[in-house]
């Protein structure tokens, strides 16, 4: 079963990652995966295509998209002959769905939206106008796959057609994010901080729906009754050349206990390293993040947005959005039950990710619904 994924870039982010994770594990004796890029390779591009995946790459600058763009895309897709064509994020779906109008054969459609949607005035202008079109071109798809059940709800309610639901959760690599002491050990060598310094995380690109601004009041609160406490941040953009975030740290006086370590490809070995995680975020849909900390054994401080709260379950701990009291609140809670009591809740969070969100399952999930579409080809057929 040949399957195109018609994704809008491959820089790092959630979705990205994803799916390069679910062409990692997807068989590839029983499907034949393609991936187009409508931007560029980005940082995923060669990792996929080492996977033994053909990539191609469509040029398209962001939010300009070219007529010769368009036929570009469509000739590769004549050529190829999928059965089916994946979308994945908004731009991706809607490509993939006006592609399906110029191929003259069977052939089925399937989204895949890997965002929340809590106001459209939050979004890019662009992407406004994209997830509107989306609304309206809804029920032509098979099915809309959503990584979250908060996200389905929210799409639901902004037009998309609700009898195409399907919802698909994250799934996480539980042999490689997992518990390790030697992950402790070598971050706090690198940070050059106290062997019994307590770490606290936040993982996660700068972006206002983040609410770094949040964790860094939480981070001073604290620090009012725990001098042995250090926070690690990292992600795209969260560096010291953040002005936004540099200036704040220092108005906090929380400069000798922030790390801000930008985009990082060991983010395994960073979240092992931790006591705690967090999610700080006003918005989330299905943060990986968490479930990866979850995974590493780490118990965690989220925010209750998106599935944050149904993911954690009892093994953390959910607080309100934008409250950095709480947040703050949550984690003396966390240091107050000692070791003991963090590892205890870190061993139940790993047991719940490889119950509920281990990567086969998930994939399995993908699978299952690939076959589920190419059974009702043949019966076309027939």
């Amino acid at each position: 079963m040949k399957i195109i994924y018609i994704i809008t870039g491959l820089s790092t982010g959630g979705a990205e990652v994803m799916l390069y994770k679910l062409l990692s594990r997807i068989d590839q004796e029983r499907f034949s995966p393609v991936v187009i890029s409508l931007m560029d390779r980005g940082t995923w591009g060669d990792r996929i295509a080492n996977l033994g995946i053909p990539v191609y790459t469509i040029g398209m600058k962001q939010g300009k998209p070219k007529l010769v763009n368009i036929w570009q895309l469509i000739n590769i897709i004549r050529q190829l002959k999928p059965d089916l064509i994946q979308g994945w994020m908004y731009h991706g779906n809607l490509a993939a769905q006006f592609a399906r109008l110029f191929i003259f054969r069977q052939m089925f459609v399937l989204w895949n939206v890997r965002h929340s949607l809590y106001a459209l005035d939050l979004e890019k202008p662009g992407t406004t106008i994209i997830i509107k079109l989306c609304a309206q071109f809804s029920n032509f798809p098979t099915k809309i796959i959503y990584n979250s059940q908060n996200s389905a709800k929210q799409h639901e309610k902004s037009g998309y057609g609700i009898e195409k639901t399907c919802v698909i959760p994250n799934g996480f690599e539980t042999e490689k994010f997992t518990p390790s002491a030697k992950a402790r050990l070598s971050l706090r060598l690198e940070l050059n901080t106290p062997e019994n310094a307590l770490l606290i995380g936040l993982i996660g690109r700068y972006h206002p729906i983040k609410d770094h601004f949040n964790f860094l009041q939480a981070a001073a609160l604290l620090l009012n009754n725990y001098s042995n406490v250090q926070f690690v941040l990292a992600g795209n953009k969260v560096d010291w050349q953040n002005h936004i975030l540099s200036e704040l740290i220092h108005e906090l006086g929380l400069v000798k206990q922030i790390h801000l370590l930008g985009e990082r490809h060991d983010i395994h070995r960073l979240t092992a390293a931790l006591d705690i995680a967090s999610s700080s975020s006003s918005g989330e849909g299905f943060p990986n993040v968490i479930g990866e900390a979850m995974s590493c054994g780490v118990p965690c401080v989220v925010t209750d947005v998106g599935d944050s709260a149904w993911i954690v379950s009892d093994t953390g701990k959910v607080i309100p959005p934008s409250d950095p009291e709480a947040l703050a609140n949550a984690w003396k809670a966390l240091i107050d039950i000692g070791k003991e009591g963090r590892e205890a809740l870190g061993k139940a969070a790993r047991a719940r990710v490889i119950e509920c969100f281990s990567l086969d399952s998930i994939v399995a999930q993908y699978e299952a619904l690939y076959d589920n579409v190419l059974a009702k080809k043949t019966k076309f057929k027939g």
